[in-house]
């Protein structure tokens, strides 16, 4: 009976990971699964191209062969995914590692913690030109057979844009199991076209040979190092692939990449340089060229529907880091709606969502082919993977206690690569590249801003803020009226009395027969078990203390966690209470502290950030707030 029961549990386990495996397809592999649709073209054409001989063509070949193999297979999936905060992956749950390591101590945490941030806002940048580039390279497909098509490739790309979009309330869990089929199509599809054009010529596997490579370079010059940032398109999928680690877990990603993702993208890439080598005028077209005529056209209606998913690793990594943003304290409260029971980390941010719309069908309309996109892609994705690097270097000698020789050589090897790549898509700055770094400049503007903001906002409150110890002191002497009920009184300070609670006595000259001083904490972990995240102390006179702590993927619900607790021989129902929320009015004013603008646009963060109300899941009608005029 034993047996039959683990076997079972075996099977529904294995279901599981099937299930994840496939929704990660769908997610995950979307942005690194199109980069055959112009990565390896870009390579050969236009003015910073490279002539199409079979020297050059081995050469990008084998640029693009080890790259995959030693910035995704061995630096991501290998090394980096073993940096996860309790299961949540991405930069900002990496730079809360490092932090966390080095114990909060020295300028050298807080500049790394700065470098961490500068790297998370970077990937909004690419969570905008992805789906704007991906959409854009596949309708333009449609061009090969006939130029009928080419007035519509903007607003057909536009409407695509725009629908996807408006689906990501579905969640990604929803959107995983309906993309993850199409993409093993997709997959299947790029390893059929591509071993069709190998069987060719086949001698394109002579590109696995290193010195290929670098025949590249001392054959071509700068202008080799110039389209060494073209060959990073086909790896810049993989920040996405660490940050969506949350959604779907390590085994199941893994899994996908090696036996499927990898060698279906290998035969298809060595496809496209088999065809270069047979017939250099192929070029203008490379992917679509290695289909038959006959399938042009349902052809690019798959790539399109590839390059849709492609978008989708991206955005939801984006709402993944928005989320611990939020968590961490560098973004004001935003709706985050969790779209899955079974994996935590799925989530929809709405606002986020919408920004990223903006920003994608505005570079669609302004670049307007998915070339001229080409050249504002990569140089986010490069920075952010130099910044990663140097975390896991921090990480590795802090936190792991690998010696020096290890790390450097490991990290000193991964960072040379990512130097190289950033170095070489630093030149596409003046002809696009500078998006994603306007971008990700005012983005984290916007986060240390907030971060500061608060920071600056609690020095000004815990100024005036009484400690409990003395308010019971003065409580014990003045003997307000008790009244029937149960007050929660929502506190950022745990040791000082809420100024709610002396704003409420001191008008109303009543105190509740209970009291609870609730605060909730978030701690730099993702996940806070339920027997770990609360914490009672009994003061006095019904008067109680309660922290609940989180993790920083985790959404507060404050009624669901108060009403597992027993106080004072009773169970709380929230339903029963009455919830004391504070307001804050900021009154600006040119002191010292923060700078002006920094300020106004804090006031304005603070203004439209979401309601405690909401985001506390606390019930709307069981609430009074309370104002406090700050100069600030």
């Amino acid at each position: 009976m034993k047996v039959h029961g683990q076997k079972s549990g075996d099977t529904q386990r294995n279901a599981r990971v099937f299930r994840l495996t496939l929704a990660a397809l769908g997610v995950v592999y979307g942005d690194i699964g199109t980069s055959p649709l112009y990565a390896v073209r870009e390579c050969f054409r236009g003015n910073g191209g490279l002539s199409v001989t079979p020297a050059n063509v081995l050469g990008i070949l084998s640029l693009v062969f080890w790259s995959l193999v030693l910035i995704i297979s061995l630096k991501y999936i290998v090394f980096v995914m073993r940096a996860d905060n309790e299961g949540e992956g991405g930069i900002l749950a990496l730079s809360t590692l490092v932090r966390k390591a080095r114990n909060n101590k020295g300028i050298t945490t807080s500049a790394l913690a700065m470098l961490g941030l500068f790297g998370a806002a970077l990937l909004y940048g690419d969570g905008m030109i992805t789906p704007a580039i991906s959409v854009l390279s596949a309708i333009e497909g449609l061009g090969v057979a006939t130029s009928v098509f080419d007035p519509y490739i903007i607003p057909i790309s536009l409407l695509i844009l725009i629908s996807l979009f408006l689906v990501q309330r579905r969640g990604t869990a929803g959107i995983g199991a309906i993309f993850g089929p199409i993409m093993i199509v997709w997959f299947t599809v790029l390893a059929l076209m591509g071993i069709s054009s190998i069987v060719n010529e086949p001698r394109i596997f002579h590109a696995i040979d290193p010195r290929f490579a670098l025949h590249v370079f001392t054959h071509n010059g700068w202008r080799a190092f110039a389209v060494l940032g073209t060959v990073f398109l086909v790896v810049t999928g993989g920040e996405a692939l660490y940050a969506d680690m949350g959604h779907f877990g390590k085994g199941p990603i893994k899994l996908g990449w090696f036996s499927f993702v990898l060698p279906c993208l290998l035969l298809n890439y060595f496809g496209q340089g088999s065809l270069l080598l047979r017939n250099p005028e192929a070029v203008n077209n490379l992917f679509y060229r290695l289909a038959p005529t006959w399938a042009l056209y349902p052809l690019v209606g798959l790539a399109t529907a590839a390059t849709i998913i492609a978008s989708q690793a991206v955005i939801s990594g984006s709402f993944s880091l928005t989320r611990q943003a939020v968590q961490l304290g560098f973004s004001p409260r935003l709706a985050v709606i969790h779209t899955s029971s079974e994996q935590v980390g799925q989530v929809y941010v709405p606002a986020v969502n919408r920004a990223l719309l903006i920003g994608t069908v505005a570079l669609v309309i302004g670049f307007k082919h998915s070339g001229n996109l080409a050249a504002a892609y990569g140089v986010a994705v490069s920075a952010t993977m130099v910044i990663t690097t140097i975390l896991i270097f921090v990480l590795t000698r802090q936190a792991w206690e690998w010696s020096m020789p290890a790390a450097l050589t490991i990290c000193g090897g991964f960072f040379a690569i990512d130097m190289g790549f950033f170095s070489s898509n630093i030149t596409k700055i003046p002809s696009g590249g500078w998006v994603p770094i306007l971008v990700a400049s005012f983005v984290f503007a916007l986060m240390t801003t907030w971060k500061q903001g608060r920071k600056e906002l609690k020095k000004k409150l815990d100024a005036q803020v009484i400690r409990v110890k003395h308010f019971l002191e003065d409580l014990s002497t003045q003997r307000p009226v008790r009244v029937p009920g149960c007050a929660v009184f929502l506190t950022g300070n745990p040791t000082g009395t809420p100024p709610t609670l002396l704003n409420n006595l001191r008008h109303n000259h009543v105190l509740h027969e209970k009291v609870i001083l609730l605060h909730v904490h978030t701690l730099e972990i993702p996940y806070v078990r339920v027997g770990d995240r609360t914490s009672v102390e009994e003061l006095q006179d019904g008067i109680y203390r309660i922290r609940l702590n989180y993790g920083f993927s985790q959404h507060p619900n404050v009624p669901v966690a108060l009403s597992r607790l027993n106080i004072g021989g009773d169970s709380l129902n929230p339903h029963e209470m009455t919830f004391f929320l504070g307001r804050e009015n900021l009154i600006i004013s040119p002191d010292r502290g923060m700078a002006l603008w920094r300020k106004k646009i804090f006031a304005f963060m603070s203004r439209n950030a979401r309601d405690a109300t909401a985001f506390f899941r606390i019930p709307p009608d069981r609430v009074i707030e309370l104002g406090v005029r700050i100069e600030f």
